[in-house]
């Protein structure tokens, strides 16, 4: 017997969020996954401070063993500190790279609950995000201030990274058509929460962090991959069934991507996701391009194909509740 999408989703739980950022707050900066530029983030930071901010590092931050920004103890035990920390209110991660994976699954998630708090990445972060998420914890802010040249965030795109964190209203993002992913754009209007980032880390996640996407509008950029690595990772999202009930998509961008003889990455990307059947926004400021911007994910969201445009809802509602889809494998 085929059970009814509907019947294999768990009641959603209640969600917080974090207040908003006010002069003095203080902001850390942790490393889960690879090690960073130490001058990128200090000019990160010197970024913040000029916003008013209190600024200061984990323990472990700029700690190197292979391709990870130290053991995975040590990056976790950075990460729990800045979330049992009362005194710290959002958590930047200094860049993404790999390894934020190895450890989604053992944050304290208990006091994160009790006590939220923003935390700013992408790339590999979204992991991070999309774990929280799951869990019922809101404050996942997709982007960065800087990094090093995989994970570079422009300081032009910062605005609306300080009206998230200081809750100045709702945040707008424009599709552009030097994008690839913007020939992508259909026709229509989708409301539904916004979950999502890395392509590749939602992909890792589905299973045991992705909360069940039902109802969600569901966002996806990515970055140097092979097609056929692409490829692979939608068709396990839509086979296993992860890819139902989304009301829309929202394409950020997916760069460093050459074509395998005729097929593109648009080409490949509309064949997995036309027939969903949804509305499809394209082209969008979010990922590892030139001027990316940043997005609060977890709330309400509507996407207009027609107007080009994305409107999350603003961080006003960061401190009410908010419903996830949870994953009980989570």
């Amino acid at each position: 017997m085929v059970v009814p999408i509907i019947d294999r989703i768990s009641t959603p739980p209640e969600a917080v969020a974090p207040n908003p950022l006010k002069k003095g707050d203080l902001v850390r900066f942790v490393s889960p996954a690879s090690t960073p530029d130490r001058s990128e983030v200090e000019a990160g930071a010197a970024v913040l401070e000029a916003w008013g901010f209190e600024v200061d590092f984990g323990e472990h931050a700029f700690e190197k063993a292979n391709y990870l920004a130290g053991t995975d103890e040590q990056r976790l035990s950075d990460l729990n500190a800045a979330i049992r920390d009362p005194q710290v209110r959002a958590i930047f991660a200094t860049r993404g790279g790999k390894g934020s994976y190895r450890i989604a699954d053992q944050l304290d998630f208990a006091c994160m609950r009790a006590d939220p708090k923003f935390v700013v990445g992408f790339s590999d972060i979204t992991i991070l995000h999309l774990s929280l998420l799951n869990a019922g914890i809101g404050g996942a802010v997709h982007g960065a201030i800087r990094g090093d040249e995989r994970d570079w965030q422009s300081l032009d795109g910062t605005t609306s990274l300080r009206d998230i964190l200081t809750g100045t209203g709702s945040t707008i993002l424009k599709s552009s058509a030097s994008e690839p992913t913007f020939a992508l754009t259909t026709t229509g209007v989708a409301h539904g929460r916004l979950v999502g980032g890395n392509l590749d880390m939602v992909t890792a996640s589905a299973g045991w962090a992705l909360p069940k996407l039902y109802g969600c509008i569901l966002l996806l950029e990515a970055v140097n991959m092979f097609l056929g690595q692409v490829d692979r990772q939608l068709t396990m999202l839509r086979k296993a069934g992860h890819l139902n009930g989304v009301t829309g998509v929202a394409l950020g961008q997916f760069t460093d991507f050459k074509p395998s003889g005729s097929l593109t990455i648009v080409d490949l990307l509309r064949e997995h996701l036309t027939p969903l059947g949804v509305p499809i926004l394209g082209g969008l400021p979010l990922g590892h391009g030139e001027s990316a911007a940043c997005v609060p994910t977890g709330l309400e969201t509507t996407i207009d194909c027609s107007r080009g445009e994305m409107r999350v809802v603003g961080a006003p509602t960061w401190a009410v509740t908010n419903e996830f889809h949870r994953n009980p494998g989570g």
